[in-house]
This record gives structure tokens, sequence and C-alpha cells, in this order.
């Protein structure tokens, strides 16, 4: 079960950030004892593999912080962040942490299925990040968005470390992101009925 949270958190957090937990799994795998790819994600801890991941988390903070520059970013990260997620599960729940000493085999016989859980997880973050941001951008007139963009970045590395070291943690921070996705949706659907109460007001003054 903790395995499973562990691909979890890591997939959700490619959501958020498609290099960040990918970047931390080959990071500690390569240089601590947190983590143990196995063999088929080996690849994750190879020094041009970790500076190609280095250069797109940089570009990829870049980007989202810049208004106009964020929303394009989330369209060419709709392939992106997904593909992410399912490599970040299915490295993740095969992997030997802090946490998980002896990771069961949930996927032996059949290997995409957690690449495929991976990739909807990260999907659906995806999804609702752009979601969110195009609210804030649009409540704030764009002031808001690197603000928000700047604690996605820190919850994708929360949620990278949790998975790792303590997955259980996972749960608490999921549901954090769900009650906070469902309060900007309902702040944006309070704003939009009280802006068609004021507007009608005066049309039924008139009428009297």
């Amino acid at each position: 079960m903790l395995e499973l949270l562990a691909g979890a958190g890591l997939s959700t957090a490619a959501g958020l950030n498609a290099a960040l937990p990918l970047l931390v799994l080959g990071a500690l795998d390569r240089w601590t004892g947190l983590v143990d790819l196995p063999d088929a994600w080996s690849w994750l801890s190879d020094p041009w593999v970790l500076a190609i991941l280095g250069v797109l988390l940089l570009v990829e903070v870049v980007a989202d912080k810049v208004p106009g520059a964020d929303h394009v970013n989330d369209v060419l990260q709709t392939l992106v962040r997904p593909t992410a997620g399912g490599l970040a599960f299915g490295a993740g729940a095969g992997s030997r942490t802090a946490a998980v000493t002896d990771p069961a085999s949930f996927f032996t016989t059949d290997a995409w299925v957690p690449v495929a859980i991976g990739v909807l997880l990260a999907l659906g973050v995806h999804v609702s990040k752009a979601t969110t941001r195009a609210v804030v951008n649009a409540a704030t007139l764009g002031v808001g968005g690197p603000v928000l963009s700047a604690a996605e970045d820190v919850t994708s590395l929360v949620l990278s470390v949790a998975a790792i070291i303590v997955p259980v943690l996972v749960v608490a921070v999921l549901g954090l992101m769900v009650w906070f996705v469902a309060r900007a949706f309902r702040r944006r659907r309070a704003a939009r009925t009280g802006g068609r109460d004021v507007r009608s007001a005066p049309s039924e003054g008139t009428g009297t």
C-alpha cells in the first residue's frame, strides 16, 4: 500500500511540475540511500538525464510565473506533465525508499498499468491546475498567478519528498489540494452570482 501512495504522490507532483519529482527521484537514487530505483528506471539517475531535468525544471519554474507565458506553458505541458506522471508512478511504485524497504510486485505482469495510472492522475491535476490558474488570474488581473505558481512548486516538492519518506502524508496533501481547488471554484461561482444580482437590481427598480 505504501508503494502505491508513493507512486500516487509522485505522479500528482508531476501534474504540478513535470520535472521536479523525476529530478528528486533520480538525485536521491544517485547521491543518497533514500531511494533505490529498480533496474528498469535506473536511467533516471544518469548525470545527463539529471542535467536535462534540471534545465526543464528551471524553464518551467520561470515560464509559469510570467503572465501570459504561464497559459502557453500550461498548453505545452498538457502532454509533458501526464507523461512525467506516468514515469514517476512507475518508478516510485517499484523503488525501495526510506519508507518502503520491500516494495511488493503489484504489476509484474502488466508493467504498463502503473504508468497508465500515473498518466491519469497527473492529467487530472494538470487540468485542475490550469483551470484554477485561469480563475485566479481573472480575479486578480494576473497578480495572483506568480504567487499561486510558487505555491504549486512548493506543493510539488513537498509531495515528492513525502512520497519517498512518509507516503501516508500524501493523503493529507492531496486533501488540501482538493479543498483549495473546490474553494477557488466556489468563490468564482459566488462572484458571478453576485455580479448578476447587482446588474439586475437597477432594471427591477426602474420598472416600478
